[in-house]
């Protein structure tokens, strides 16, 4: 009698079925509505921004008096050549706003580099020691907590002049906060892992093992932190602005923009109304971009 074939080899692919294996939090984030809406839209000013030169139909900085506060495209009496008018110095509305967009970025990029390399320093040092390294970090953290960020960013920058370089400096030093606060939580859930203590027996030095196995597995934490960051310190900087303490005219800067169309509020309210608006677009596509990350990284969607 044959023997039967009894072979009970697991069936091919059984290791992919029964566990698929996990998407990158790009990949999940993808899925979010509202994340690819903000990235779309983030994209479009950022390349605005960067091609600046070649899509403003004008000089941001030439005046032309003969033509002071002409009304927008969608107002009668508009200027064709001027889609959204001219300011109250005869400047094309549209190439400021356009330039505007580059010193928001600016901004809003070099302050989260300056807070983030600030936060995550002090936060994976207290998340990873422990100890009284904890103890030193939290209580910095809790002094930094203490100062309103305004009314500190308003002194200093009155203090030493307004200017690009000084508004990202102070900005930078005022909100690494919750860097430091959310990456230590982070690096505490991580360390005692399998792959850290591999990295340990192995002989890796602290900062390689650092660099190497804890900061990657944190990384898109960061992420989500800087988004929304990013959009705190573009609104600071707008504030800034307004109160003629931020960049410094003739730069084109939707808060100063904002600012310089006060005194045409009851007749030419669309000087207000129109960098207003580029800032609430920005900032909403950068929320709603962090807000996407954020609902990749909840656990009902890691699978």
């Amino acid at each position: 009698m044959s023997a039967e074939n009894t072979n009970t080899s697991p069936p091919e692919n059984a290791t992919t079925t029964g566990r698929q294996r996990p998407k990158s939090m790009f990949a999940r984030a993808m899925a979010q509505p509202g994340f690819v809406f903000g990235g779309t839209v983030f994209v479009l000013i950022f390349l605005m921004a960067v091609f600046a030169p070649l899509v403003a139909p004008y000089d941001p900085l030439a005046q032309d008096m003969t033509k002071r506060t002409l009304s927008p495209f969608w107002l009668a009496g508009h200027d064709p050549a001027h889609l959204l008018g001219t300011d109250g110095l005869g400047r094309d509305y549209l190439s400021r706003i356009i330039y505007g967009a580059r010193i928001s970025l600016l901004i809003g990029l070099f302050t989260v580099i300056t807070s983030g390399i600030i936060g995550t320093v002090l936060g994976v040092l207290a998340g990873y020691f422990g100890g009284k390294v904890d103890l030193v970090i939290n209580f910095f953290i809790m002094t930094r907590l203490t100062l309103p960020v305004i009314i500190v960013a308003l002194a200093v920058v009155a203090l030493f002049g307004g200017s690009l370089v000084v508004v990202v400096l102070v900005l930078g030093l005022l909100l690494w906060d919750r860097f430091a606060v959310v990456l230590r939580s982070a690096v505490m859930q991580v360390r005692n892992q399998e792959y850290i203590q591999a990295a340990q027996s192995m002989g890796y030095s602290t900062p390689k093992l650092l660099a190497r196995e804890l900061l990657p597995n944190i990384f898109d934490r960061m992420m989500v932190i800087a988004t929304f960051e990013m959009a705190h310190a573009i609104l600071l900087e707008a504030s800034l602005s307004f109160l003629g303490l931020g960049v410094q005219p003739p730069t084109p800067s939707w808060g100063l923009m904002v600012a310089e169309g006060r005194q045409y509020l009851l007749f030419d309210s669309w000087l207000i109304l129109i960098p207003g608006a580029a800032i609430c677009v920005l900032v909403l596509s950068i929320n709603m971009i962090g807000d996407g990350m954020r609902d990749a990284l909840a656990p009902d969607n890691r699978n």
